[in-house]
């Protein structure tokens, strides 16, 4: 029986030998795909082809030097980086109950969380101000039982800057949860470790990719945040006037200095897109 297989085997290869290698056949782009794809690239370049085009560079220096600029951008860092802590605070546990709990009604709450995504920003501005604002649900109470009122205040630009930057990054978060292995804090838990100390020691670090993952996100979304914080927060320069509001207010009067602080949010865009290259950006 050996001997036969051997021969088998032998016959096989000898054909396999005399056979000429198949070509692969090349991924050629069908014509009726190339000219719509053309289309949607150009679609989606010109537009910042034409913002570089069209850009002051004589005056660039002189634009991002002023101080209503570096004033809007001060603020922008500072409220964006603010929301996104506040998000990491917040939703880090909450993509945890998500992923690793049979939670009651987890599908609507899960719907719950990313209807910012889908839910225009002025509209979202409206319901802060509903539950938020002085005659709101919540906001009457905080003002009356401890004079806080949270509206046209640089603590609304951050509120409204969380409430439209959480939600990605609890789906970053929660997706890193759902692909690290649970078995490892299973063995930390045979080993006497508590469900704090196995998070703590164990999961964050599995997770840690998909946290600074999702914090990159959120801080981006919450740099570039208009409706929810012109809405909430209103367009007071100093105190709420964000840039990219400080866009919005330019374009009627100094439409160069627009261009200026467009392209320093075009900057940021780009290098947020570099940072996450190689878990978003890369191709197989």
């Amino acid at each position: 029986m050996s001997r036969r297989t051997d021969r088998s085997a032998a016959g096989v290869a000898a054909l396999a030998a005399d056979r000429p290698p198949r070509r692969r056949r090349a991924n050629r782009v069908p014509v009726v795909l190339l000219l719509p794809a053309l289309l949607g690239l150009a679609f989606l370049v010109l537009p910042v082809v034409g913002l570089l085009v069209r850009a002051p560079w004589s005056s660039l220096s002189d634009q991002l030097t002023s101080t209503e600029v570096w004033e809007a951008l001060r603020l922008s860092l500072v409220c964006a980086t603010a929301a996104t802590g506040v998000s990491l605070v917040l939703g880090v546990p909450l993509a945890w109950l998500l992923a690793r709990t049979d939670l009651p009604g987890r599908r609507l709450v899960r719907a719950l969380v990313t209807l910012p995504l889908v839910l225009p920003p002025v509209v979202g501005g409206v319901a802060l101000l509903l539950v938020l604002g002085r005659r709101g649900i919540v906001g009457s109470w905080l003002d009356s039982a401890f004079g806080i009122t949270l509206p046209f205040t640089t603590t609304g630009v951050i509120i409204a800057e969380a409430f439209v930057a959480m939600p990605f990054l609890v789906i970053s978060v929660e997706g890193a949860l759902r692909a690290a292995d649970p078995r490892y804090e299973e063995a930390a838990a045979t080993l006497g470790a508590s469900r704090l100390t196995a998070f703590r020691r164990v999961t964050l670090p599995l997770i840690a990719p998909g946290i600074a993952a999702g914090a990159v996100l959120a801080w981006a979304r919450a740099l570039g945040e208009f409706g929810a914080t012109i809405t909430f927060a209103g367009n007071f320069p100093g105190r709420t006037q964000t840039m990219p509001l400080a866009v919005y207010l330019a374009m009627e009067s100094d439409p160069e200095a627009a261009i200026a602080l467009s392209l320093v949010l075009l900057v940021v865009s780009v290098a947020v897109l570099v940072g996450l290259r190689d878990r978003w950006m890369s191709a197989p």
